[in-house]
């Protein structure tokens, strides 16, 4: 028996040595758990940097490419859009009454007719958002074909028009604004400017740069609304003397010219509404162009700008084409100025309640509306045709930007609707002699009225014919030409 205890004995403190000899997991936690912790922290951390390297990037290749002068980016324009401007002209319109003109640029298709009084009707295109006179060169040729005067117009901040106006500013505000004045007049004057006065002078020029900063002429992109852009319409109308005429607008023109055609609907013989919106700036979205980091990329690379242009706009249009018009965009800050318009619209605008008034009930109306673009523009289309049910509602098969789609089928669909009106009757008005003018020629009455009295009758004849060719040289009379 006490053999059998002591190999009991020996056998039970077995199990309790091997337990002993598995080690504790326990240790293994506290070390994974600041891990866990630090990591999230160091993605944050690195994801916040470069984002804000990128966009540092893009502000300052922005800024290098608003720095390029007009010539540059003319230059780096396609042929056939310096050949667009070739073919127009610019006019002077002053739409706010404290700042200077800017220039606005217009352009006509010339009429294939032999005689240009064969000419009865004139029609003025006025762009969308986003767009130019260039997107709708096509159909300007069309209609001049059809022996319609069609002309086009870039609106301010658009094309080949002003797109920055001059304002006057005093002070400066913040510590940013003061480093941008700063900034600026490095970037104007040189790095050694102020060394260099310091040299001449021997003081720093602080009262020179404190009279600068207290008021001063900069550049802004310009920002009209509706009304403004109302009086543009009207000023380059009257310039031109295309009143009564026809109106075509596109996409957002609406918004901009509906309350100058209310005010002047007598000047108007009728309005052809493309695609016209009133809830949005357009078909263009205006978020590609507001953006600092998604309007480089779509402004700076042709095919990021070709892919927008697909989604939203035209499907035919070429890759070609939508290049031209994003360089026409881009130049001269034109981005920010169309965010700037864009934002003016009366996006409470209503369709509806405009058609309807009482100035608008005699002037004939049509509609032309994409047919295959999506279901929700189609219902946008229906909407727009019970809100003006006297308007003549006709389809096309382009997109929203028809006149790179469809441009003879929209110039087809226009001309039958003008030419089935009756013919406008214009009224030629004298131009006023000017008053210094009419001076001279009172006094030319008055010299040779004291000829006849003092000198016999030869010489009355020949102060007679001086005095006549001295007012045909203004273009006045009908004075005989006399050879020297």
């Amino acid at each position: 028996m006490a053999i059998i205890k002591e190999e009991e004995e020996e056998t039970e403190p077995q199990p309790q040595s091997s337990k002993k000899k598995i080690p504790p997991p326990k240790p293994r936690k506290p070390k994974s758990q600041p891990q866990s912790q630090s990591s999230p922290f160091s993605f944050f951390f690195y994801f916040t940097l470069s984002l804000s390297l990128i966009i540092l990037y893009f502000l300052f290749f922005s800024s290098s490419l608003s720095s390029q002068d007009y010539k540059s980016w003319f230059l780096s324009l396609p042929t056939s859009v310096r050949h667009h401007y070739n073919n127009g002209r610019t006019v002077k319109v002053q739409p706010l009454p404290n700042h200077s003109p800017i220039e606005l640029f217009t352009i006509q298709e010339p009429s294939p007719s032999p005689s240009p009084s064969t000419v009865s009707e004139n029609i003025l295109i006025v762009h969308g958002f986003g767009l130019s006179s260039y997107s709708y060169r096509h159909v300007l040729h069309s209609l001049a074909s059809k022996g319609v005067r069609a002309l086009a117009i870039d609106l301010p901040g658009n094309g080949f028009s002003d797109k920055s106006m001059e304002v006057t500013v005093e002070g400066i505000n913040g510590v940013l604004g003061r480093f941008w004045y700063v900034y600026s007049e490095i970037k104007e004057k040189g790095v050694f400017w102020a060394f260099d006065q310091m040299v001449e002078t021997g003081q720093i020029p602080y009262e020179e740069i404190l009279a600068r900063m207290s008021k001063r002429k900069v550049s802004k992109p310009i920002d009209l609304g509706p009304q403004e852009m109302g009086k543009v319409l009207g000023q380059v109308i009257d310039s031109l003397g295309l009143a009564p005429l026809h109106l075509l607008l596109h996409d957002s023109a609406l918004g901009f010219t509906a309350p100058w055609i209310s005010e002047n609907s007598h000047l108007v013989r009728s309005v052809t509404l493309v695609d016209p919106v009133s809830s949005t700036s357009g078909a263009l979205p205006i978020c590609v162009l507001e953006y600092p980091v998604v309007r480089e990329v779509v402004l700076g690379f042709s095919l990021a700008f070709a892919k927008i242009v697909n989604m939203c706009c035209s499907k035919r249009i070429r890759v070609a084409d939508a290049d031209a018009q994003r360089l026409l965009l881009k130049g001269r800050d034109g981005e920010k100025a169309v965010v700037a318009i864009g934002k003016k619209l009366n996006y409470s605008f209503d369709i509806a309640e405009w058609g309807g008034s009482e100035n608008l009930k005699t002037v004939p109306m049509q509609v032309l509306w994409s047919s295959g673009w999506s279901k929700e523009w189609s219902d946008e289309g229906n909407r727009v045709a019970r809100a003006l049910p006297r308007a003549k509602f006709v389809t096309h098969s382009g997109g929203r930007w028809p006149q790179e789609d469809a441009p003879d089928e929209i110039a087809e669909k226009i001309s039958e609707f003008i030419l089935s009106l009756p013919k406008s009757v214009r009224k030629v008005e004298e131009e006023p002699i000017p008053e210094h003018i009419q001076k001279m020629f009172d006094e030319a009455k008055s010299g040779d009225h004291d000829h006849i009295q003092h000198h016999d009758h030869d010489h009355h004849i020949d102060a007679h014919v001086h005095g006549a060719e001295y007012m045909d040289a203004y273009g006045l009379g009908e004075g005989h030409h006399h050879g020297l």
